[in-house]
């Protein structure tokens, strides 16, 4: 499979039900399911640990498939780091991780928009580019997607500027 291709198999279980699952599991199926992730046998018997590494690790591989930019975005932002000693607060090619919905109320409707895999939006089963089309469609007006559904503090762009008292 290359990186372009979705990694959506119809035939295995989500990430997500198979940690719901992990719970349900006898235990000497925890400690295979660790060795064949960790490659090492469980160290230890305490159950809730190796449910809650088992998950991460899970998590880890699925979305190592899902956003193969995650790398480059990381080092970009290490650099970044060691370089002016801060970071920014969000890159401008933030996006939420594929999966992720977003739920926001408004007039007594509350309305869902899953990330695609493909960095598009899928809200009432149509693939938007943006957010921002989604927020319109939804109010029938212009909106920022992102504040509108809550990944932008829209406060924090009309902060005043002391001096000349002028929106930054």
């Amino acid at each position: 499979m290359s990186t372009q291709d979705p990694p959506i198999n119809l035939t295995e279980p989500s990430i997500a039900s198979r940690i719901t699952e992990l719970p349900e599991l006898p235990f000497p199926q925890i400690k295979a399911l660790w060795r064949k992730l960790f490659g090492t046998e469980a160290p230890t018997h305490i159950r809730p640990f190796l449910e809650r590494r088992i998950a991460y690790k899970l998590q880890e591989i699925e979305f190592r498939k899902v956003d193969p930019n995650l790398i480059e975005r990381n080092n970009r932002k290490i650099a970044t780091l060691i370089k002016t000693g801060k970071l920014r607060k969000r890159d401008r090619d933030h996006r939420p991780v594929y999966g992720t919905i977003l739920t926001r109320q408004y007039q007594d409707k509350e309305h869902r928009v899953m990330v695609s895999a493909d960095g598009q939006y899928e809200y009432e089963g149509r693939a938007y580019q943006s957010l921002s089309m989604i927020a319109r469609e939804i109010t029938g007006s212009r909106w920022s997607g992102p504040v509108f559904f809550g990944l932008k503090d829209y406060a924090a762009k009309k902060k005043l500027n002391k001096k000349s008292g002028v929106a930054k």
